[in-house]
């Protein structure tokens, strides 16, 4: 398959490089799955000092990322390879979650139905708002912006093999950023200093399904959240017996189609 390869434009390349060459980010990019590459905002940066924030119109606390460095920044990465989509870790995006992963990953691909399922309005005759905006195109992917009320996503049958991950920072940024952004994605209902610690998540949930990145060949068709909200059934290794803990008998049996009907048994559902 194709390389995957993400580009991450940060104020803190430090806080990124070790963890993806660690363990299986760095066998990926070892074994020519993976590509980081960085670019530092700063580089894109207003005046003497490359001011890349400035203070909110309306007033109110805190910096904003400026439109020009993120622009300029993002564009530098797509004058080489203008198929890259971009994808901004917000409170506002959409929940991430492993059948995201799976999508942009190229390992599976959702309908167009089920893109218009989930953008959550519908015109004045009952259609979904964006279903005038979907293409069936198997070469290139449109754009996740169309106007700021109304974002559409466009699932392709392959995946891009190129990301753009942009790491906000300060209080947030210029609203106007998102008119070149494909994906926003939040963590969960809480707020952090800044968009690298979402950017690592995404990408080692991307990778970490691509062939050839785990040890076992259904590795990552077995574990948690694999088939929707299912989370992996109990696991167990030696000793048998730990301070009067026991592994369930039928794990020691060797008959695997009741192993098999235990483990299914023993799925738990995320609450």
């Amino acid at each position: 398959m194709p390389k995957i390869k993400f580009t991450i434009i940060t104020l803190f390349e430090d806080a990124i490089r070790p963890y993806l060459e660690t363990s299986m980010m760095w066998k990926a990019k070892e074994k020519g799955i993976a590509e980081f590459d960085f670019v530092n905002l700063r580089d894109f940066g207003l005046g003497p000092h490359k001011s890349v924030d400035d203070t909110p119109y309306g007033g109110g606390d805190g910096m904003l990322l400026r439109c020009e460095p993120v622009f300029n920044a993002i564009e530098s990465v797509k004058e080489k390879d203008p198929s890259a989509k971009v994808i901004l870790p917000t409170p506002a995006g959409d929940l991430w979650t492993q059948d995201w992963a799976k999508r942009l990953s190229g390992m599976s691909s959702a309908s167009k139905s089920e893109i218009s399922d989930g953008l959550g309005g519908v015109t004045g005759d009952g259609r979904p708002e964006a279903e005038d905006e979907l293409r069936s195109s198997e070469d290139s992917w449109a754009s996740a912006w169309q106007d700021p009320e109304h974002p559409v996503a466009i699932e392709p049958t392959c995946a891009p093999s190129h990301y753009i991950i942009l790491c906000p920072h300060y209080e947030g940024y210029d609203e106007r950023i998102l008119s070149i952004v494909d994906y926003k994605f939040s963590l969960g209902h809480y707020v952090l200093t800044g968009g690298e610690l979402p950017a690592l998540i995404m990408i080692d949930s991307i990778v970490r399904l691509l062939p050839g990145v785990l040890g076992g060949e259904t590795s990552a068709e077995i574990e948690s959240f694999s088939d929707g909200d299912n989370i992996e059934f109990p696991q167990y290794t030696k000793p048998a017996d730990f301070r009067g803990m026991k592994v369930p008998e039928v794990l020691l049996s060797g008959h695997h189609g009741k192993v098999a009907e235990w483990r299914k048994s023993h799925e738990r559902k995320a609450s």
